[in-house]
């Protein structure tokens, strides 16, 4: 194997910050909406998706689902990251078999802080006996380049909501498909663990009992004792899933084979059920629905978007 040169060493850094510089330059995504009263944590809710729409109010029951963290911790084979705020906003359509069906929001049902990985890419994979990787891990040294950060995003709508799961303990309350997006100019812009077709699949249970409150409201957020809505706040959980596997990172550094090789090798990837966790602290999960969905029958679905669309500020 040839030597990696200095020139050759610094040619490639700057060849690949560019690129980084490039590929990070996105579209800005809009802005929330702002609600009114008890509508106001439901920024997201797909209340104009095909299927809440469709809901009738007898056979099929729309709701809108909240859940927030402010922070917890993520670890991924060898790897343990510090995470920020995470917001999972769903609709549920509560079949009358018992089933339901998630309803994701146009841009994904999950919005996750970056957090910043400990130790940046001279930890992510230095030291390393490959020659190239060496030479970067050189060029790293002191280096603003060295700074990375992973994301968590939605691959695919969640599934198998269980409401009950939500006010008990041990049981997974909602399958999450994720990946999470390492970012940095020298690994490119399409690095990730996770994909859509291989994700890492959550499945977040309480860990302790959650506070429980319930509220009226008038549909367009208005407290109110003998409103039309209803919201029940489950808050003050912690939630943990140790369950999950972890698939190798791909795409990363041009996906150059080395480049994904030498982040695989020293996070500990692809990593088995049972050596990854996740931890969400201060949980505060929060449902919303008409009381008396059948009084609103056949138009069920339709009432609910018309009041969330009423608290639009």
């Amino acid at each position: 194997m040839h030597a990696f040169t200095p020139r050759t060493r610094l040619a490639t850094v700057s060849a690949l910050t560019a690129l980084g510089a490039f590929a990070s330059l996105g579209t800005a995504t809009a802005a929330e909406p702002a609600l009114n009263g008890e509508w106001a944590p439901f920024t997201r809710c797909p209340v104009d998706a095909p299927a809440m729409l469709a809901a009738d109010g007898f056979e099929k029951t729309p709701q809108c689902v909240v859940s927030t963290s402010a922070g917890g911790s993520i670890k991924l084979g060898d790897t343990t990251v510090v995470t920020g705020r995470t917001n999972l906003q769903i609709g549920i359509v509560q079949n009358a078999d018992g089933t339901s069906t998630v309803v994701a929001p146009p841009g994904g049902a999950l919005i996750a802080e970056p957090a910043t990985v400990p130790g940046g890419l001279l930890g992510l994979m230095c030291p390393s006996a490959i020659p190239v990787i060496t030479g970067l891990c050189e060029s790293l040294e002191n280096s603003s380049l060295n700074k990375i950060t992973a994301t968590m995003e939605s691959v695919g709508a969640p599934y198998d909501f269980n409401q009950t799961a939500g006010v008990l303990t041990d049981m997974p309350i909602v399958a999450l498909p994720v990946r999470i997006h390492l970012e940095n100019p020298l690994l490119g812009s399409k690095c990730y663990i996770g994909t859509a077709a291989d994700p890492i699949v959550l499945l977040p249970e309480n860990r302790n009992y959650p506070d429980f409150g319930m509220s009226f409201f008038q549909g367009d957020g208005t407290p109110d004792p003998s409103g039309e809505m209803s919201r029940i706040d489950l808050t003050g959980a912690v939630q943990n899933d140790s369950t999950f596997a972890v698939p190798a990172a791909g795409g990363c550094g041009l996906n150059i084979g080395l480049i994904n090789a030498a982040v695989n090798a020293k996070t500990g990837l692809p990593s088995p059920s049972g050596n990854n966790s996740l931890t969400l602290n201060d949980t505060r999960t929060r449902l919303t629905g008409l009381n008396a969905p059948g009084t609103a029958a056949p138009r069920a679905g339709e009432v609910l978007a018309e009041h969330w669309h009423s608290a639009v500020r």
